[in-house]
């Protein structure tokens, strides 16, 4: 991809991480974070580097990353938990579980967490529902992590975003190269090129992180998109959707399109 077509890509390889110039996380920290083995590793790494006090996450299911997280770094002092725990009719992804089995999943994350009770703040319900009950520019970081569906990823980026303090940073997982993850009855992964467009938008800096992980910044340093891996080379729904054209899922966009084209039911 040329960079006239979309200038602000960075588009860096590890052997030359020392003149990247990013302006995100400093070189030697990034350095780090490349040599991570897993995505916790990272964050933990990243969560003590910063000294985060203040932090949400939004899709915690059974609160196996909260556990750990919690468990790894004792300097937080509030971790908001945030995720319905409860079966949605109109989210069409495999987690999607009937209510008896959310509730034992609600349960086992509440158990997890059980050590961490005088931190955890417990939001049990939809973004849109909740996320009024956390205080404007009060996180040093929100890990994002819930519906990876289009609807699912604007929603949560753009309401959380204005409770990240200045300087403050959003990071989250599957930020994947390709948008396809499960058969065609299920809606496609949207993280990636969504939170390329929405970093843009709020004019910040985002970069591509190992394990599937990226991480905005909310400072006044203009966007960029540093691709560290060198795994996204065309951050568009076009260039996301190729990474599988040849395969027989590639025919859900159309039928998208079909089905938005149709007229809506009175």
């Amino acid at each position: 991809m040329s960079t006239a077509r979309w200038p602000h890509l960075r588009v860096f390889s590890p052997p030359w991480l020392d003149d990247c110039g990013m302006t995100v996380i400093a070189d030697d920290e990034h350095a780090d974070l490349m040599r991570a083995s897993t995505r916790l590793e990272l964050w933990l790494q990243f969560i003590g580097r910063h000294q985060v006090k203040t932090m949400a996450e939004l899709g915690v299911l059974r609160g196996r990353f909260a556990e750990r997280v919690l468990k790894g770094c004792p300097d937080i002092s509030t971790y908001y938990l945030i995720d319905p725990w409860k079966h949605l009719d109109d989210w069409k992804k495999p987690a999607n579980k009937d209510d008896e089995t959310f509730e034992n999943v609600y349960n086992e994350a509440m158990t997890r967490t059980q050590p961490w009770e005088s931190k955890r703040v417990i939001l049990r319900g939809r973004t849109t529902e909740v996320v009024h009950a956390i205080p404007d520019g009060s996180l040093d970081l929100a890990y994002v992590d819930a519906d990876h569906t289009l609807r699912g990823i604007s929603i949560d980026l753009i309401r959380i975003w204005p409770k990240v303090r200045a300087g403050g940073f959003i990071g989250g997982d599957d930020f994947c190269p390709s948008i396809w993850h499960h058969p065609d009855r299920f809606e496609p992964t949207l993280v990636y090129p969504f939170a390329v467009y929405f970093a843009e938008a709020v004019d910040a800096p985002i970069v591509a992180l190992p394990h599937n992980q990226y991480l905005i910044q909310k400072v006044e340093e203009g966007f960029t998109f540093s691709d560290t891996t060198g795994r996204y080379p065309d951050p568009t729904l076009q260039g996301a959707h190729a990474q599988k054209a040849g395969h027989r899922w590639g025919r859900l966009p159309q039928q998208l399109l079909r089905q938005m084209k149709r007229p809506a039911t009175p």
